[in-house]
């Protein structure tokens, strides 16, 4: 969740150093630091708050120095104070490290190094690595080899990178379970959480793999193994999207909704992926004898639409399993396939659920954003989305690419089965080619009425969102989304599922949003409707998204939204885009933080 970010040049880093850091602050905003090495001796400031506002008090920017590490932190062992951010720094003022990962044993190593006498001043699990390797270096060892014991007795997953006055010419990394890549200039090199943060200098990169470590210099650099510490041969990439794709704003007030506008783009950017690359995925579900398609959070729900999509489309049963339960819930074997959703492709608990399946013998496929990021690199097929950087910490042009991508897999999957004529699926196919348009059309058209919707209501604390078949999982990622940007209660579920104990909730305190099917959808329109009469019937107050005016319809809803009539192919994209507007516009009226809310980041790499 951390993002570490690291420099070494013949010439100061501070000013790069603290821009590669902005450049990962989606990762997490609680606190931030550096630690800097100028002729042997080490600087190291840190705050608790955001970048620019630790920035201005703690003069990060102006530090000085030819090596430099940084930090931005996610809490999760310790509360958010100056103590417990990093960089965390060994008792003699020699070493400092940034750490990104949970140590699971930190509880019995802390102990272990009270009992040598080393002191510690902070609460998180990351401060014993720093103590551990200055612990080693005591005993005679020298630092790369005081690192590599050290990692040996780490249990749990890590990044690390540490700097030393003892080797003040030399940048120090190791990774387990989670990510770290090296960035290669001819002026410098980098090391990061993710390629963000060193694009904007180099385009080249070397990926650590796991059980991997690096000794990087000003002019070269080592990986070698933890394990028998031998070097190992890299080969250098090209990063596919440029380091300032996507960084600005243009003129958008937050890139939340600048990127909910580039929605339309990404369906286009999906249509371009050659079919080849869909048809070889599509083949890989029909021969396996069983799929299952996977993902955390948002990636969850559009696996769960992902789900009806294959089901109605191409009548292939593929269950959607939240990553974090698959390894509970599925036993794969060697004729079976994962499929993963994942923008970062760095999502531990998919990465987990990923390698689980593999361990099992079984074939892994994703959909990624992020070109060279541990899943691209682990799985048998990716399909890269093409979306461009997705800076808010919330998904929302990632969602609209990724099902799109869905769904022509599952239309391919119904031609290679013989369900679709070559003309059926060329309709089919044209109808999401044809989505951009009537998205441009609700981006420029229906900003007033969901403004004014979200103005009158963002004062009520607790919502519920329903929908029926498909979309009940639109239902839920919207409910996600407004309760991730606004901080009010909203819970997604299946219409059906309402009057299962949830109903005794609804009261005039309680308002709904519904997300109503088209008409012809008979079943699922008039079943949408029976529950929005049983809200209504205990004082709840509803607004209802659907796509035909008429009177009959109205007189159930308190205020309704009436999008553009699209087929029903397509239409969960179109729900889906005016529920991350209500989403927006709601944060928007309430004053929040809307492209970093509270307690959240944007790739989630620890359990």
């Amino acid at each position: 969740m951390c993002g570490i970010t690291g420099i070494i040049s013949k010439g100061d880093i501070c000013q790069q150093l603290y821009t590669s850091m902005q450049r990962l602050e989606y990762r997490g905003y609680d606190s931030a630091g550096m630690a800097v090495l100028e002729d042997a001796a080490l600087e190291v400031r840190k705050d608790a708050g955001k970048i620019a506002d630790v920035n201005r008090r703690q003069h990060l920017a102006q530090m000085s120095g030819q090596v430099g590490i940084g930090h931005t932190r996610w809490a999760t062992h310790g509360s958010v104070t100056q103590q417990n951010s990093h960089p965390h720094v060994s008792m003699d003022n020699q070493f400092a490290i940034v750490h990104n990962g949970i140590i699971e044993n930190y509880i019995s190593l802390r102990q272990e190094l009270r009992d040598h006498g080393f002191h510690f001043s902070s609460e998180t699990d990351s401060e014993v690595i720093v103590h551990l390797i200055a612990h080693y270096f005591q005993q005679g060892m020298n630092v790369e080899e005081a690192l590599v014991t050290a990692t040996h007795r780490l249990e749990g997953a890590f990044a690390f990178a540490l700097v030393t006055s003892q080797a003040p010419d030399t940048l120090f990394c190791a990774r387990m379970e989670s990510p770290l890549v090296i960035g290669v200039s001819s002026e410098s090199l980098f090391l990061a959480s993710d390629v963000n943060a060193f694009a904007k200098y180099t385009r080249q990169a070397v990926y650590l793999n796991d059980g991997e470590y690096a000794l990087l210099q000003a002019d070269q650099y080592q990986v070698k193994s933890l394990e028998t510490t031998q070097v190992l041969s890299r080969d250098e990439v090209t990063i596919e999207w440029n380091g300032d794709e996507g960084i600005s704003k243009g003129h958008y007030p937050h890139y939340m909704v600048k990127e909910i506008h580039e929605g339309a783009t990404c369906i286009e950017a999906a249509m371009d992926i050659p079919e080849t690359d869909i048809a070889a995925l599509a083949q890989r579900i029909d021969a396996s004898q069983r799929s299952f398609v996977t993902g955390v959070g948002t990636a969850y729900y559009v696996a769960q639409m992902g789900q009806y999509y294959f089901s109605s489309v191409a009548n292939h049963f593929m269950p959607a399993l939240s990553a974090d339960e698959l390894p509970s819930l599925a036993q794969p074997g060697p004729k079976d396939l994962t499929l993963a959703i994942s923008q970062s492709g760095e999502t531990y608990d998919t990465l987990k659920a990923l390698r689980y399946t593999k361990l099992k013998g079984g074939e892994t496929a994703a959909v990624v954003n992020v070109p060279g990021s541990s899943m691209v690199r682990e799985v048998d097929q990716a399909i890269l989305q093409g979306s461009g950087p997705e800076i808010c910490v919330l998904s929302t042009k990632s969602t609209i690419s990724q099902i799109s991508i869905l769904i022509r897999t599952a239309l391919l999957l119904a031609h290679q089965r013989a369900l679709y004529s070559d003309s059926t699926y060329a309709l089919y196919t044209d109808m999401l080619r044809d989505l951009p348009t009537t998205l441009q059309r609700v981006y420029g058209e229906f900003i007033p009425v969901v403004r004014q919707l979200a103005q009158a209501y963002c004062h009520i604390e607790h919502w519920f969102f329903i929908g029926r078949g498909i979309y009940s999982a639109v239902a839920m990622e919207s409910a996600l989304k407004f309760k991730e940007v606004s901080y009010l209660h909203a819970e997604g579920m299946s219409g059906g599922f309402l009057k299962h104990g949830t109903i005794a909730l609804i009261d005039d305190r309680t308002h709904s949003l519904a997300f109503i099917p088209h008409p012809d959808e008979h079943t699922l329109f008039n079943a949408t409707l029976t529950n929005i009469q049983e809200i209504r019937a205990r004082g709840g107050l509803v607004i209802g998204i659907h796509q035909r005016k008429d009177e009959s319809l109205s007189s159930i809803l308190d205020h309704e939204i009436v999008v553009p009539e699209t087929p029903s192919l397509v239409t969960p994209l179109v729900y889906l885009t005016v529920g991350q507007m209500l989403a927006y516009h709601t944060g928007l009226a309430l004053g929040r933080n809307i492209d970093k809310p509270r307690a959240l980041a944007k790739s989630v790499t620890v359990a």
